[in-house]
């Protein structure tokens, strides 16, 4: 690459182009989407509609307009270039969606879902895009069905009393049983089991004891909770159901009060023995409570020690987190970290980039820059617990930009989309020869060197996520506490220069990946350890064990 000098208006244009992007943000194109705040309530075999509008209204007819599931891949319906889209619908909805676009101009629009299903049960994501600029609202459908009447018959007597068993299939969500005598007062005491079929449909079996005689009509009341509905069915019982008295009964109760007088006569004989043990209980009782004090006694001073633990735990805390700044602490806070070996996933990399064989290297293969596009890949495994680094070595060229962090599994990154923790990323990188921290409004960045190798720092558990220039072990930013409980993955995004990740010292993989925009060596068809060009902004071969930090290339 040459160096030279060029017109004071070509250097300063970079400065220009940035200041341009900063006077856009919040300009007239920004809107909100909203959707109702309650329930779209829906009955199986019917129509539901969800609607969502923009604020402020707007004409949307030109929008990209998307309602997906949990995952945005799991589309419902597609609206682009003003025309609905079926190749990304999902098998079930096929068929089944349109869009409602009488007040498309007006910013009103909505999906149309016919033929209501359980499965359709659940929450949605209503998405609007233009340009750059998309948001999107949360909308919730209940599906509700009616089933089956009340089936209620006898079974037969029952430890003295009568069992009524009622029977209902074919609803949905699990009804709520509810039982009546005539008189309209509730059986508190009764059996249900409830089974769901193959379509999600719910069949419910209850049964009562009925011991009262005069309760008459009992009747079994079946009840939708969505719908506030129920189905209702009544059956008397018989008094010839009910079982007879026995006539054992009265002589088992004759007998019972003389056993009673038995007894009596029996306490009035070991009363006096009674008050002979008194004496002897008392003095158990004072040796009890002896013994107790002294257990109360041994659980304070457990609860002191316990104090003196969380007190030492707290300063220990505040003593880590001033030593965040301090000069080397990167390589003092490595200790307590687990390397981690980073292998690049090339079916999450972008059509730009070539990923090599091993998963170790990647080259951008544009032969021009689109400022709005990020050419972005992610690691191959992902961190779901514990401690972890690795490094990142960058062979920085003028004019190169690059971000590095961590990202969720499911962020989006087709087109043109805000690198932020609100997005689901937490990265840091340069811009326009600057350095930043990709935050909701960007956090400008100061090295006291050029970060030539960064370190990034994830403590899973405790939601930290911290980044520090290896030159001179000096903290550069930290998310914490960041707000995520998924899985996480290594990202990378590049739009020129050249950037290299190597594995820290004492790990399971010393061999780089390499972030590059030119061809790496691999791809050129130069022979395994041939050096490297010195155009690319690295002179001689890579560190070994016994320089971890490398000093800024020349």
């Amino acid at each position: 690459m040459e160096h030279g000098y060029r017109p004071t208006l070509l250097c300063s244009l970079p400065s220009l182009l940035f200041l341009v992007q900063l006077s856009t943000w919040g300009s007239a194109d920004e809107f909100l989407v909203t959707g109702p705040t309650d329930p779209i309530v829906a009955v199986l075999g019917g129509d539901a509609t969800l609607p969502c509008s923009l604020s402020p209204a707007m004409n949307a007819e030109d929008m990209e307009l998307r309602w997906f599931r949990s995952k945005f891949s799991e589309a419902v319906l597609v609206y682009q270039n003003g025309q609905e889209q079926n190749e990304e619908l999902m098998p079930q909805y096929a068929g089944r969606t349109s869009l409602v676009r009488d007040f498309l101009s007006l910013g009103q629009a909505a999906v149309r879902i016919r033929n209501i299903q359980v499965s359709d049960n659940g929450k949605y994501t209503c998405f609007f895009q233009k340009g750059d600029y998309y948001e999107e609202d949360i909308l919730e459908l209940k599906v509700a069905g009616l089933g089956s009447a009340p089936q209620v018959h006898i079974e037969g007597p029952e430890k003295d009393g009568v069992r009524v068993v009622c029977k209902v299939s074919g609803w949905f969500p699990k009804p709520q049983v509810q039982w009546r005598d005539v008189r309209g007062e509730k059986f508190l005491e009764f059996f249900e089991v409830h089974t769901q079929d193959a379509a999600g449909l719910f069949s419910v079996e209850a049964a009562v004891v009925v011991r009262d005689r005069s309760a008459g009509d009992v009747t079994c009341s079946i009840l939708n909770p969505i719908l506030g509905q129920e189905k209702v069915m009544a059956i008397p019982i018989p008094e010839p159901f009910f079982p007879q008295a026995s006539p054992w009964k009265a002589a088992f109760a004759v007998s019972l009060t003389v056993l009673v007088l038995l007894l009596g006569v029996a306490g009035f004989v070991t009363k006096r023995e009674h008050f002979a043990k008194v004496w002897e209980r008392q003095r158990q009782k004072d040796l009890k409570r002896a013994k107790e004090e002294d257990q109360q006694a041994k659980e304070e001073a457990l609860k002191s020690k316990d104090e003196l633990q969380a007190e030492f735990d707290r300063r220990k805390a505040a003593y880590q987190a001033a030593w965040r700044k301090a000069q080397l602490y990167a390589d003092w806070r490595k200790e307590e970290f687990q390397a981690w070996s980073v292998t690049l996933d090339p079916d999450t990399a972008h059509a730009d980039l070539a990923i090599s064989a091993k998963g170790t290297s990647v080259t951008w293969r544009a032969s021009c820059v689109n400022p709005d596009v990020r050419c972005s890949v992610l690691g191959f495994k992902s961190i779901t617990s514990g401690r972890c680094y690795w490094e990142i070595e960058i062979r920085d060229e003028m004019g190169s930009e690059w971000t590095l962090g961590v990202c969720r599994e499911n962020v989006i990154r087709a087109g043109p989309y805000k690198e932020s923790p609100e997005k689901g990323f937490w990265v840091i990188g340069r811009f326009i020869d600057k350095y930043f921290a990709f935050t909701m409004e960007n956090t400008a960045l100061s090295p006291r060197q050029n970060p030539c190798r960064v370190g990034v720092f994830l403590d899973y558990d405790r939601r930290d996520i911290s980044f520090y220039n290896m030159i001179d072990g000096s903290h550069m930013f930290s998310f914490s506490p960041a707000s995520f409980s998924e899985p996480l993955f290594p990202y990378f995004s590049i739009k020129s220069g050249a950037v290299t990740l190597s594995s820290p010292v004492g790990g399971s993989d010393r061999r780089p990946v390499t972030l590059s925009g030119s061809p790496s060596l691999e791809e050129a068809g130069k022979p395994p350890g041939a050096g490297l060009n010195p155009g690319s902004g690295t002179v001689g071969a890579l560190p070994g064990a016994e320089s971890p930090l490398l000093p800024c290339p020349p």
